[in-house]
């Protein structure tokens, strides 16, 4: 009998690829929070900076660049005056929107509230957003 388990056991405990990836993207931090934001409907950089207290910035643009690169975001320039960018979800992005709610189900279930945080519209079914 050993000789049929030639595999190695090792093989059998890596973590599923696609897990690896996604949190390799969305473990980030901020970046699950602005994909919550632009599931709710597409924003504005200043939107974005407001919608998400602490984020600076510069790592709001950086994370915003990563998902862009990766195909989530779509980065629109209104050509003003004023000059705005605005963000949105791609396909790939809007996607997520069904796996973030069901996290944000687990995490109410699950999860200790954290002071001070304000409840999201996620947890909203889609038709009970304003």
């Amino acid at each position: 009998m050993a000789a049929e388990q030639n595999h190695d056991s090792a093989a059998c405990k890596r973590v599923d690829d696609g897990i690896t990836r996604v949190f390799q993207l969305l473990g980030k931090r901020w970046s699950g929070p602005i994909v919550a934001v632009l599931v709710e409907q597409p924003a504005y950089f200043a939107d974005l900076r407001r919608a998400i207290p602490g984020i600076s910035e510069r790592m709001l643009a950086d994370r915003l660049a990563e998902l862009a690169a990766a195909g989530l975001v779509l980065r629109e320039v209104d050509e003003g005056p004023p000059l705005r960018v605005s963000y949105r979800l791609t396909e790939s992005g809007a996607a997520l929107e069904p796996a973030l709610r069901k996290l944000a189900e687990w995490a109410k279930a699950h999860l200790p509230e954290a002071a001070g945080c304000p409840e999201t519209n996620l947890e909203q079914p889609a038709g009970a957003r304003n």
